[in-house]
Protein backbone atom coordinates (compact mmCIF):
# COMPACT_ATOMS: atom_id res chain seq x y z
CA UNK A 1 0.00 0.00 0.00
CA UNK A 2 1.29 3.44 -0.94
CA UNK A 3 1.52 6.45 1.35
CA UNK A 4 0.59 8.65 -1.60
CA UNK A 5 -0.81 12.09 -0.79
CA UNK A 6 -2.95 11.91 -3.92
CA UNK A 7 -3.65 9.26 -6.52
CA UNK A 8 -5.36 9.54 -9.88
CA UNK A 9 -5.82 7.30 -12.84
CA UNK A 10 -6.09 8.71 -16.34
CA UNK A 11 -7.23 6.74 -19.38
CA UNK A 12 -6.77 7.30 -23.11
CA UNK A 13 -8.23 4.63 -25.38
CA UNK A 14 -8.19 6.54 -28.69
CA UNK A 15 -4.71 8.06 -29.10
CA UNK A 16 -4.76 11.62 -30.38
CA UNK A 17 -8.41 11.66 -31.51
CA UNK A 18 -11.28 11.02 -29.13
CA UNK A 19 -11.82 11.32 -25.42
CA UNK A 20 -9.39 10.95 -22.55
CA UNK A 21 -10.57 10.93 -18.97
CA UNK A 22 -9.73 10.79 -15.32
CA UNK A 23 -11.50 7.81 -13.76
CA UNK A 24 -14.56 9.17 -11.94
CA UNK A 25 -13.71 12.72 -13.03
CA UNK A 26 -12.69 15.07 -15.79
CA UNK A 27 -13.32 14.11 -19.41
CA UNK A 28 -11.66 15.94 -22.30
CA UNK A 29 -11.72 15.64 -26.05
CA UNK A 30 -8.24 15.26 -27.52
CA UNK A 31 -7.04 15.97 -31.02
CA UNK A 32 -3.80 16.51 -32.86
CA UNK A 33 -2.39 20.04 -32.60
CA UNK A 34 -2.01 19.86 -36.39
CA UNK A 35 -5.73 19.19 -36.91
CA UNK A 36 -8.77 21.46 -36.96
CA UNK A 37 -10.68 18.98 -34.81
CA UNK A 38 -12.01 20.21 -31.47
CA UNK A 39 -10.05 19.13 -28.43
CA UNK A 40 -6.93 19.63 -26.42
CA UNK A 41 -3.59 17.94 -27.01
CA UNK A 42 -0.48 16.80 -25.11
CA UNK A 43 1.26 20.14 -25.72
CA UNK A 44 -1.53 22.11 -24.04
CA UNK A 45 -1.96 19.62 -21.22
CA UNK A 46 1.77 19.52 -20.49
CA UNK A 47 1.97 23.33 -20.57
CA UNK A 48 -0.94 23.58 -18.12
CA UNK A 49 0.62 21.01 -15.80
CA UNK A 50 4.03 22.69 -15.73
CA UNK A 51 2.73 26.27 -15.45
CA UNK A 52 0.43 25.27 -12.57
CA UNK A 53 3.02 23.23 -10.70
CA UNK A 54 5.83 25.76 -11.14
CA UNK A 55 3.65 28.68 -10.05
CA UNK A 56 2.29 26.76 -7.05
CA UNK A 57 5.88 26.01 -6.02
CA UNK A 58 6.85 29.68 -6.40
CA UNK A 59 3.85 30.66 -4.28
CA UNK A 60 4.90 28.16 -1.59
CA UNK A 61 8.43 29.61 -1.58
CA UNK A 62 7.09 33.17 -1.34
CA UNK A 63 4.67 32.21 1.44
CA UNK A 64 7.50 30.46 3.28
CA UNK A 65 9.29 33.80 3.41
CA UNK A 66 6.17 35.59 4.60
CA UNK A 67 5.60 37.25 1.22
CA UNK A 68 2.17 37.63 -0.37
CA UNK A 69 3.36 38.74 -3.82
CA UNK A 70 1.45 37.57 -6.86
CA UNK A 71 3.31 35.48 -9.40
CA UNK A 72 2.66 34.46 -12.96
CA UNK A 73 4.06 31.58 -15.01
CA UNK A 74 3.46 31.42 -18.73
CA UNK A 75 4.64 28.33 -20.59
CA UNK A 76 5.18 28.10 -24.33
CA UNK A 77 5.28 24.60 -25.78
CA UNK A 78 6.38 24.15 -29.38
CA UNK A 79 5.97 20.86 -31.18
CA UNK A 80 9.14 20.50 -33.27
CA UNK A 81 10.55 18.03 -35.78
CA UNK A 82 13.98 16.54 -35.05
CA UNK A 83 16.75 17.98 -37.26
CA UNK A 84 17.26 14.57 -38.85
CA UNK A 85 13.60 14.64 -39.94
CA UNK A 86 12.82 11.52 -37.93
CA UNK A 87 10.78 12.03 -34.79
CA UNK A 88 9.50 14.99 -32.81
CA UNK A 89 10.11 16.81 -29.54
CA UNK A 90 8.63 19.52 -27.36
CA UNK A 91 10.53 22.79 -26.97
CA UNK A 92 9.57 24.20 -23.54
CA UNK A 93 9.95 27.80 -22.40
CA UNK A 94 8.66 29.14 -19.07
CA UNK A 95 8.37 32.87 -18.40
CA UNK A 96 8.19 33.73 -14.70
CA UNK A 97 7.15 37.04 -13.14
CA UNK A 98 6.81 38.01 -9.47
CA UNK A 99 5.05 41.17 -8.37
CA UNK A 100 7.44 43.68 -6.79
CA UNK A 101 10.52 41.51 -7.37
CA UNK A 102 13.57 42.45 -9.40
CA UNK A 103 14.62 40.22 -12.28
CA UNK A 104 17.47 38.85 -10.11
CA UNK A 105 15.06 38.04 -7.25
CA UNK A 106 12.62 36.47 -9.67
CA UNK A 107 15.42 34.33 -11.13
CA UNK A 108 16.36 33.08 -7.67
CA UNK A 109 12.76 32.09 -6.85
CA UNK A 110 12.29 30.64 -10.35
CA UNK A 111 15.44 28.49 -10.15
CA UNK A 112 14.62 27.29 -6.65
CA UNK A 113 11.06 26.45 -7.67
CA UNK A 114 12.29 24.62 -10.76
CA UNK A 115 14.44 22.38 -8.52
CA UNK A 116 11.45 21.60 -6.25
CA UNK A 117 8.44 21.47 -8.63
CA UNK A 118 7.41 17.83 -9.28
CA UNK A 119 6.70 18.51 -12.97
CA UNK A 120 10.09 20.20 -13.35
CA UNK A 121 11.63 17.11 -11.77
CA UNK A 122 10.01 15.01 -14.49
CA UNK A 123 11.52 17.34 -17.10
CA UNK A 124 14.93 16.84 -15.49
CA UNK A 125 17.91 17.97 -17.54
CA UNK A 126 15.93 17.97 -20.79
CA UNK A 127 17.90 19.79 -23.49
CA UNK A 128 14.95 21.71 -24.99
CA UNK A 129 13.98 23.80 -21.96
CA UNK A 130 14.43 27.44 -21.03
CA UNK A 131 13.28 29.49 -18.07
CA UNK A 132 13.23 33.28 -18.25
CA UNK A 133 12.49 35.81 -15.51
CA UNK A 134 10.38 38.70 -16.79
CA UNK A 135 8.87 41.84 -15.23
CA UNK A 136 5.47 41.43 -13.55
CA UNK A 137 2.68 43.20 -15.45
Amino acid sequence: MSDSLFHTEVVNEHGISGEAYVKDGLKVMVSSPLSDEEGTNPEELFGLAWATCLNATIQALLNGRGLTSKSRVEVAVDYERETNGIGFYFDLHAYVAIEGASIDETERFMNSAHQKCPVSKIIGDYQHIRLTAVPFK
